[in-house]
């Protein structure tokens, strides 16, 4: 049995898991602090769905989770083993531990997260039904799912310490990934509003979080900054896979699984951002159309695809015939969709009387070349192939900038579909890249 004196540096919370401390030492190869407890001792055969006491986790690593290497571990430290490895074997293998010791600090986060916040009966009893489920959103399933992982990057661990996988293990667990992280971080515009609003409008809330915060298990460290780690851990985890990749001798078989590893996971960011930002166009939406009356055909502003693009307002020039053609202008203020443009009237408080609206494919914006006394500069032409009453209109519009009228006609223009400048192949063709220029310069 090897004794590690073991500081409660094990209990480091991941808001302050210090990165940047870690990679210093792997690169000078610097030996931390020697930490001696006794080492428990584990069975290969534990259940699969595996308890979430922090104990039970933190508590099998046999070195601290805050500052220790790979080599730190005792059964590491001084073998036979560790001096015929290369020093590219140490760093890949520093490179996996890296991961398991970052996400045990995250579990324990997540764990005073679920039990110490969301499972306070003094907090629950100030929150609606729908606070709750707005707040807390699927916390404790991505804690489960954090824990399960845990518990088979350690048995991975523990099975050889010189040569274990991770990225087999995070392979596996992606699908389960996709199914926590993508609904929480989903979440995160309910999340935001429903904090701010409880944080400025329910005292009670304020007093009951102030005395949650101050408990020593918290470490100084406020819910807010426990809500957002799973959308930092997403993007941390798909870095640290990127790491052991980049290590990865070329044509090992592991290379292989960490290279969808590594995909899932990027894929998986792409779409939670993706998410976020159609919640945030939606909201946007609801409260335009709040703000919107309609003296034409009434359009149903409302949907899941719909992004405003961009909107302003602009001044209209019309030639007056009871005022003998005289020229006259009226603010009119345009709000362009991925789908559609509305024109509207504005009005005070930020509302708007929308009096036309066309389909994005029926809308054309295209320079005047029309010369105007006095100050009608940056002039440009927005035609309606077919406006709300299928009729085909058309206005003339005056900018204050002459950019500001170059990036209207830009943003009038028809939209194409983006192309993929970078598709699979290129995509790994760019890693097998980056992984080349790292071998040569690591």
């Amino acid at each position: 049995t090897v004794n590690i004196n073991r500081k409660d540096t094990t209990k480091l919370l991941y808001q302050e898991y210090s990165d940047d401390a870690l990679n210093k030492a792997i690169q000078s190869q610097k030996q931390a602090d020697s930490l001696s407890e006794e080492a428990e001792p584990i069975s290969p055969k534990l259940r699969k769905k595996v308890p979430i006491s922090q104990d039970s986790y933190l508590h099998r690593l046999s070195v601290s989770s805050g500052s220790s290497l790979w080599q730190d571990i005792p059964m590491v430290r001084g073998s036979t083993m560790l001096l015929s490895m290369t020093r590219e074997e140490q760093k890949l293998q520093e490179a996996k531990f890296e991961l398991i010791a970052s996400e045990a600090s995250y579990l324990r986060s997540l764990n005073v997260a679920v039990d110490h916040f969301q499972r306070s009966q003094e907090l629950q009893g100030v929150l609606t039904t729908q606070d709750k489920q707005w707040l807390f959103s699927r916390l404790q399933d991505v804690r489960d799912v954090s824990a399960n992982f845990l518990f088979e990057l350690e048995e991975k661990l523990e099975e050889n310490m010189f040569t274990f996988n991770v990225c087999d293990v995070a392979l596996r667990n992606a699908p389960e990934f996709r199914r926590v992280y993508l609904p929480y971080v989903t979440n995160q515009t309910y999340q935001d509003q429903t904090f701010q609003r409880l944080m400025n409008g329910v005292p009670a809330f304020q007093q009951v979080l102030e005395k949650l915060e101050s408990d020593p298990v918290c470490q100084r460290l406020s819910l807010k900054s426990f809500l957002i780690l799973p959308f930092q851990r997403i993007t941390r985890l798909k870095l640290l896979l990127q790491n052991i990749l980049k290590r990865i001798p070329p044509g090992a078989d592991e290379e292989v699984q960490a290279t969808q590893a590594y995909d899932a996971l990027e894929k998986l960011i792409k779409d939670c951002n993706a998410n976020v930002q159609r919640m945030k166009s939606t909201e946007e939406l609801i409260h335009l159309s709040q703000n919107m009356e309609f003296e034409c055909k009434i359009f149903p502003l409302i949907s899941q695809s719909r992004r405003l693009v961009k909107h302003g307002e602009l001044t209209a020039l019309e030639y007056n015939i009871s005022l003998k053609w005289k020229l006259t202008t009226r603010p009119i203020y345009l709000h362009l969709f991925n789908d559609y443009l509305l024109l509207s009237r504005p009005r005070e408080n930020g509302r708007f009387i929308v009096f036309d609206h066309a389909a994005s494919s029926d809308v054309r914006g295209e320079k005047c070349e029309m010369k105007l006394h006095g100050d009608n500069k940056n002039l440009f032409r927005l035609f309606l192939l077919q406006n709300n009453q299928g009729k085909k209109v058309e206005f003339l519009f005056r900018t204050e900038t002459q950019s500001e009228k170059l990036r209207w006609i830009s943003a009038l223009m028809p939209q194409q579909p983006e192309p993929d400048l970078l598709d699979d192949s290129g995509k790994k063709a760019a890693q097998d890249t980056s992984k080349a220029n790292k071998r040569e310069h690591g």
